[in-house]
């Protein structure tokens, strides 16, 4: 299962995402680095931001593995991408920002498994077929087999049902 941390305001991965995504909406710029500098975000990761209002999806971006120097500048990078440009949703606007919900999920390094080795509620998965690859964070609501978990992760990839393809899994550290 995701390891989540509690409901806290005062989370500063969720408070770092809240306050990227408040700053771009608002003023079109990206919010600078927290200071001082948390040491537990000098490290690298893959990071997703998931942004809900009323409890349904808003947006959602993030990255498998790092592209930024450090955590705190994936989260920003991430939470501007999920409130911009997830191509499912037009870009959240001013008057939105009140009803948000966000969470932050920090991905362990996938590393190769087979199905059996899946276990939808603990692992995410990520499929891949030459170029194609798609990825299903852990524990989502109504995702409740591995079946489930890999046929949505081939969807998103634009990979056919009966197509073969390379499986990886992963764990996160969910911020809600």
């Amino acid at each position: 299962m995701a390891k989540t941390h509690q409901r806290n305001p005062l989370d500063p991965w969720v408070r770092l995402a809240t306050a990227a995504v408040d700053t771009f909406v608002r003023f079109g710029q990206v919010h600078p680095l927290p200071a001082p500098f948390p040491h537990e975000m000098a490290d690298r990761a893959g990071v997703f931001v998931s942004i809900k209002k009323a409890g349904q999806l808003r947006g959602c971006i993030g990255t498998f593995a790092p592209t930024q120097p450090n955590v705190a500048q994936e989260i920003i990078a991430n939470a501007i991408k999920s409130a911009s440009e997830d191509p499912r949703f037009p870009p959240i606007d001013e008057t939105e920002l009140a009803d948000l919900s966000l969470s932050v999920d920090i991905l362990s390094e996938p590393e190769a498994c087979t199905q059996s080795e899946l276990d939808p509620t603990r692992f995410g998965v990520i499929v891949q077929r030459g170029w194609r690859r798609g990825l299903l964070l852990p524990d989502l609501e109504g995702v409740d087999s591995v079946e489930d978990q890999i046929a949505i992760a081939k969807s998103k990839a634009g990979i056919a049902p009966h197509e073969p393809v390379s499986l990886s899994r992963f764990t996160v550290e969910r911020h809600a």
